[in-house]
């Protein structure tokens, strides 16, 4: 195309992006990259002159001459406000120019332009096409097309060139930039004009679609508020003639009615339900009451009055199941697949036999996860509330209507959840449940968990009767001491013990191990680690009942590797024992927590925390004085009252000990358990007392590798005491060798695994005298020519001869 040209200049470049500057038209600009803030600087500085050029691709931030559009605007600088490292800049397009030869990069782009003469400007068909564009661009703003108040004044006037008119339109349409700079390389304004009214037309027609769209919408609206009206009318016609009909929708009406047939409800509930619809069809939809309606009738055809789960469960099947899933815990997988043997039997029957299952342990034994294979065992939906720190009692059994925001309690919520009337419900943490002014939530509890009232349990909100006598209730607790009585009664306790070494060590290997490589994205690298590396981080790594410290570990494991194969370094595929300290860092704990050698005046108890089991050291320090007792560690009244017995024991049989007489006029006794920030209660440590007490005053060690627990008397009877197991289990783990257990206990060594017993060697004592046999490094301490004198079982008081 051949154009004629008017001059030929120097001037300063600015790229711009996303945007197509048309002459004729004021634009406002940003501008922010270097060089362009420097030709804009030097161009306001001179004679305001610019010439802008659009980016090819917007994406480069530093443009060349190459990256620019060879036609561009030539414009002068109007205004300008500077802030910090960027322009505003108000620009007037003045004309078409070309990019003929780039003269300068630095620090800013300047090129020698050409202007660009306009074609065709004059003729009669421009022109009637400009009339046309004003007309259509004035369409267009009745339509609702967006512009400037001034620029749209000046458009419709008829006073505009149809040049300056084409160019001010192009810059409004909506259209891509690549079509704005086509607009701008075409220099016929003929052309232009015929392209604009296209792109024009089309922006009409589809603003006419969303006029039509609107109107449509509100005529639709005022529909709506016209029958509002007219029921509202009706309604007070109905109220004044005495035949108050329905003011709700007919459809929903209807439609609820339809969900109360659907929800096969019992015939007092379903009665209820449609009580409710016809309140809510005679209410105004205006009525805010309608609202409190709706959702509860919502509540009531939404509960699975009449759904169940298929209870035909093979009994093969789920044992291999919980065995899968879980290792160990033996009591509880046997007690599961005999509930549900009575179940396949009683197939049928009409009385339902619920089992409420309470499973009391440790942290990380897999109390919580366990209930999860129960149901998919059992092939039922699984719902798990967490009871710790609530303390209203309307968590459990809801709110009353009347409250703003009421809704059922968490039962009911987990029944509506699980779609079935016959889940597998865990009610976690049960012993953490709290008691305020706002109830006791663990007397909520007892109905829902007694067999005999569950089957009309009441919730607060939907004041109708639900049947809970077919749901599986399984309740989780650390310790069942917390736990209310009334509500203990109604649950079958099953303990979960802390686990052994070697059970830690199979399930590291067969369920932590592949679990943390998959949850890490080592799935598919074959990473494996060595047994003796396992070994090392139970032992020297972790120090509890659980296994959740050990994933812990075993997840820092993989994430070392993962990092390493991220980066594409060189990784281990086989991570060894001696890799164990330069990944996991230092030991935590020292492979035998007993004391290292025999100490005067120092015992090992056995204990049981929330923890799970572990053991304790008594230390005893004697003191010239007057008798005193001083007690410190935190003891609780129970273990105080132990060190007591035990001080008593001593003072009582002092001719037994070898001491004198009145020995304790002349000195006082300090009884610390290390610790001293942990609360420490109960009597088990009776005799680790007793015997630390009695070491001091003898000099006497005692046995570094013996622990012992049991409670003591004034007499000297060791009396029999709970949690054998747990402490088992802690004193095997610490490397204890030898165990003194109260000769009641003995039936309890039913419960320990055999490889704890294989490494321990029980002793059982009925007296103190049968644990300080043991005990002590030399017992008794002197040669009694007259020992007849002396019955363990009966305090005495002997005069000196």
């Amino acid at each position: 195309m051949e154009t004629g040209t008017n001059f030929t200049r120097i001037v300063p470049v600015v790229a711009v992006r996303g945007s197509v500057i048309f002459p004729h038209t004021d634009s406002i600009l940003t501008f922010g990259r270097p060089k362009s803030v420097a030709a804009v600087n030097a161009s306001f500085q001179e004679d305001r002159v610019v010439a802008i050029f659009g980016q090819k691709d917007p994406r480069v931030k530093n443009p060349d001459f190459d990256d620019l559009h060879k036609i561009g605007t030539i414009a002068t600088i109007t205004q300008m406000m500077s802030t910090d490292g960027e322009i505003y800049a108000m620009v007037r397009g003045h004309a078409r120019i070309k990019l003929e030869e780039g003269i300068a990069r630095e620090p800013y782009l300047s090129a020698r332009i050409t202007e660009i003469a306009e074609e065709n400007k004059d003729s009669d068909e421009v022109k009637a096409l400009a009339n046309k564009l004003s007309e259509l661009f004035q369409k267009s703003v009745n339509l609702g097309k967006s512009a400037e108040i001034t620029t749209v004044m000046k458009i419709i006037s008829g006073q505009v060139e149809p040049v300056e008119l084409v160019d001010s339109v192009a810059s409004l349409l909506e259209i891509k930039q690549t079509e704005k700079q086509q607009l701008l390389e075409n220099f016929s304004v003929k052309e232009r004009l015929e392209k604009v009214i296209e792109f024009l037309n089309r922006e009409v027609n589809v603003l006419d679609i969303e006029r039509t769209i609107s109107i449509k919408t509100q005529k639709r609206f005022e529909d709506q508020m016209r029958k509002a009206m007219l029921r509202e009318k009706r309604r007070t016609i109905d109220e004044e003639l005495g035949e108050e009909d329905g003011a709700s929708s007919d459809d929903e009406i209807g439609d609820y009615k339809a969900k109360v047939k659907k929800a096969k409800m019992p015939k007092e509930v379903a009665k209820k339900a449609r009580k409710e619809v016809k309140r809510l069809s005679q209410l105004s939809p205006h009525n805010p009451e309608g609202a409190y309606i709706r959702n509860y009738i919502d509540w009531l055809v939404e509960m699975p009055w009449s759904i169940l789960s298929d209870n035909d469960v093979s009994i093969a099947k789920a044992s291999k199941v919980l065995n899968r899933d879980h290792y160990g815990i033996e009591k509880a997988k046997e007690r599961i697949l005999e509930y549900l043997a009575v179940m396949k039997l009683k197939k049928g029957e009409t009385k339902s036999q619920p089992t409420i299952l309470c499973f009391i342990g440790p942290p990380g034994v897999g109390k919580t996860s366990i209930g999860k294979s129960i149901a998919r065992s059992l092939g039922r939906k699984f719902v798990r509330v967490s009871l710790g720190g609530i303390r209203d009692e309307a968590e459990i059994r809801g709110h009353r209507r009347t409250y703003v925001g009421a809704l059922p309690g968490r039962i009911i919520q987990g029944i509506k959840d699980a779609g079935t009337r016959n889940p597998v419900f865990m009610l976690d943490e049960i012993d953490k449940l709290g008691v305020d002014f706002r109830g006791d939530p663990s007397s909520a509890l007892l109905e829902a968990l007694d067999p005999e009232q569950n089957k009309e349990f009441s919730d607060h909100y939907l004041e109708v009767p639900f049947d809970l006598s077919e749901v599986v209730f399984i309740a989780t607790g650390n310790i069942l001491d917390t736990v209310p009585a009334p509500l203990r009664d109604r649950m079958e306790v099953i303990k979960f013990p802390g686990y052994t070494e070697e059970e830690k060590f199979h399930i590291a290997k067969v369920f932590l191990w592949p679990k943390q490589l998959g949850l890490h994205g080592l799935g598919g690298k074959k990473i494996t680690i060595d047994d003796q590396a396992i070994r090392e981080i139970i032992s020297r790594y972790t120090r509890e009942a659980g296994v959740r410290d050990l994933e812990r570990n075993l997840a820092t494991l993989c994430r070392k590797v993962a990092r390493q194969v991220a980066e594409k370094k060189r990784h281990q595929s086989k991570i060894a024992a001696s890799s164990i300290k330069k990944l996991l860092g230092p030991r935590k704990f020292s492979s035998l927590l007993a004391e290292k050698k025999d100490e005067v005046g120092m015992s090992t108890g056995l204990s049981v925390t929330p923890a799970g089991g572990e053991i304790i050291f008594i230390e005893v320090a004697l003191m010239p004085g007057k008798g005193k007792l001083t007690l410190t560690g935190q003891l609780g009244d129970v273990m105080k009252e132990s060190v007591k017995a035990a001080f008593t024991w001593s003072k009582a049989h002092w001719h037994v000990l070898g001491l004198k007489e009145e020995f304790a006029k002349g000195i006082d006794v300090h009884v610390h358990v290390p610790e001293g920030a942990v609360p420490k209660d109960g009597p088990s440590a009776g005799v680790a007392m007793a015997t630390a007490l009695i070491s001091a005053l003898t000099n006497i060690a005692v046995e570094r590798e013996v622990g012992m627990t049991g409670e003591l008397t004034l007499r000297g009877r060791v009396l029999e005491i709970g949690g054998v197991k747990e402490k088992v289990i802690a004193a095997h783990r610490a490397g204890l060798k030898t165990i003194i257990l109260p000769k009641e206990n003995k039936k309890d060594l039913v419960d320990i695994p055999e490889a704890v017993k294989r490494d321990i060697k029980f002793v059982f004592a009925s007296q103190l005298d049968d644990v300080l046999k043991v005990a002590m490094k030399a017992w008794p301490p002197v040669n009694l020519s007259n020992r007849r004198k002396y019955s363990p079982s009966r305090p005495t008081f002997l005069a000196a001869n």
